[in-house]
């Protein structure tokens, strides 16, 4: 607990007029008080001031922004989010695949349990351990059907429908160099060196969007490996384009991938307060997206 100092320090709670009127006193254009009263009943002050960052300086506001441009931002990044969960939700599954697959058609149906097929053995005993969590935690008709049926021994096409996004990175991770590679020139046509970097990449990034966490103006602090070609064209692995183009990599349903695509420009171009420089958008980002 902190000292009394640092706990004068501490702003005093504001009531949702005072935060509009605060608003008001640093230069934000607010027509209509009422309704911005009321999305601030909705959308925390803290929250929604996230997106008032590329708009001022010094905390003043520059000349002409309003509480609807903020808002309108704030629709836009709840969108996309809601966008990027959809399609991570295809190659979450598709990972699921590729790794039981091949653990099971190589070691065997139980053959995750085995530490030798492997590389580090304490990471083989965190995912044991995260996996009978899983089982004890869950509700699913399988895992009940295997405990009674086959006396609680699970096979690995089982165990990987329990896993998260972020366990199943750790698994891969985790699996022989050999294993990765077959993976990733199997169905991606490059190393496993890559595939790794790119799932911890999505699996970080997927936890910002599960939370709500803001992507608009974001710097990345887990950043996933890029090719040369990729970097020439302009891309940047600490932002959030980055992400979008290593999905559309990871994403084999190309049809999918076209109607992200689509979407992703109507969104923007009916958002016109979007700095796409922000975000790491080169000028011709829907070609690169496009063409992936």
């Amino acid at each position: 607990m902190g000292n009394n100092s640092e706990k004068a320090r501490i702003k005093k709670p504001t009531t949702f007029g005072e935060q509009v009127n605060i608003l008001k006193s640093r230069g934000l254009a607010i027509k209509d008080e009422e309704r911005a009263i009321e999305t601030l009943s909705r959308i925390n002050y803290y929250r929604l001031s996230a997106y008032m960052l590329s708009y001022k300086a010094d905390n003043k506001f520059y000349e002409g922004v309003s509480f609807d441009d903020v808002y309108s931002l704030y629709e836009f990044d709840k969108k996309l989010r809601s966008m990027i969960m959809g399609v991570l939700e295809t190659i979450e599954v598709a990972f699921r695949t590729h790794i039981s697959y091949i653990i099971a058609h190589k070691y065997g149906a139980t053959g995750y349990e085995n530490q030798e097929n492997f590389r580090n053995t304490t990471h083989h005993s965190n995912m044991m351990q995260k996996i009978k969590e899983e089982i004890e935690r869950s509700d699913e008709v399988f895992v009940q059907h295997h405990k009674s049926a086959y006396e609680g021994v699970f096979p690995v096409w089982v165990v990987i429908e329990l896993t998260s996004f972020g366990l199943l990175s750790k698994i891969y991770n985790n699996m022989r160099d050999d294993d990765q590679n077959k993976i990733a020139g199997d169905y991606y046509n490059t190393k496993g060196e890559y595939v790794k970097s790119w799932l911890y990449a999505l699996s970080v990034f997927r936890n910002i969007c599960a939370h709500y966490g803001r992507l608009y103006d974001r710097r990345l602090k887990i950043t996933p490996k890029l090719f040369r070609g990729d970097m020439k064209k302009g891309i940047k692995n600490d932002t959030v384009f980055s992400v979008l183009f290593i999905t559309g990599r990871l994403l084999r349903n190309k049809s999918e991938w076209k109607n992200f695509v689509t979407n992703l420009t109507a969104l923007i171009e009916n958002t016109e307060q979007v700095d796409l420089k922000l975000m790491g958008f080169p000028d011709n980002w829907e070609e690169v997206l496009r063409t992936i």
